[in-house]
């Protein structure tokens, strides 16, 4: 099956869209870093907060125009996929992502900046729970459309998009559940500085962006130059 030079165009756009969450991991990690070491923590935990809603949302925007891409024949069964898609995961996502936006600019105006910025990383961590799924739950389901129009065909790009996709789906899980803990630990305040408390998380959470979105741009480019069909007499 070839692809048109359209559709290859629209591809590579969709993958950028994981090259862009990454960098936004990449940014988040670094603010992370010095905000820890003491340099205007507080404002760069704002600073931060925002960042990665935004790559957050740009992850989210990314896996549904791939998701809404998906074709299945009538009649194909879906069921028997080991992760399959709920609408709620995205939905989680792109929620955590909007609330932290406004949470980020809040805390960035100065109205009980900790509070509000240890509440938008529990957001995220929750988020990224209930999503930890999806860039896998994609892979399956691409894999699902296009093994109905080349039955056993795989090539190397689409196995190592699987193995990238697996690997990451259990690291955001865990990540997710350490950036909730470390948020509700902020919000308490009795246990070390709150402030260090969310940068601390939200370093993990970029750290796990920049894995999830690469893993997301290799799913993408997995499935960029599929193989050619064989010719039958």
């Amino acid at each position: 099956m070839s692809m048109t030079h359209s559709e290859i165009m629209v591809t590579e756009h969709r993958s950028y869209g994981g090259f862009i969450d990454a960098a936004g991991g990449i940014a988040t990690v670094i603010l992370a870093i010095i905000g820890l070491t003491g340099m205007h923590a507080t404002m760069l935990l704002s600073v931060v907060t925002i960042i990665f809603a935004a790559s957050l949302l740009i992850q989210g925007g990314t896996m549904l125009s791939e998701y809404a891409r998906l074709i299945f024949p009538t009649g194909t069964a879906t069921g028997s996929m080991d992760h399959p898609f709920s609408g709620g995961t995205l939905s989680s996502v792109f929620i955590a992502g909007a609330t932290g936006i406004v949470l980020g600019i809040l805390a960035l105006l100065g109205m009980s900046s900790v509070i509000l910025s240890a509440v938008a990383v529990i957001a995220f961590g929750a988020a990224m729970v209930l999503s930890s799924n999806a860039v896998l739950g994609m892979h399956e389901m691409r894999m699902a459309s296009m093994r109905n129009a080349q039955p056993q065909t795989y090539t190397g790009s689409e196995m190592l998009a699987a193995e990238m996709a697996t690997g990451s789906a259990g690291i955001q899980a865990v990540a997710g559940l350490g950036a909730i803990v470390l948020g509700i630990l902020a919000i308490i305040g009795s246990v070390g500085n709150p402030v260090a408390l969310s940068l601390v998380a939200l370093l993990g959470l970029g750290g796990t962006l920049i894995m999830t979105g690469t893993s997301l741009s290799g799913v993408v480019a997995g499935f960029m130059h599929p193989a050619p069909e064989t010719s039958q007499s």
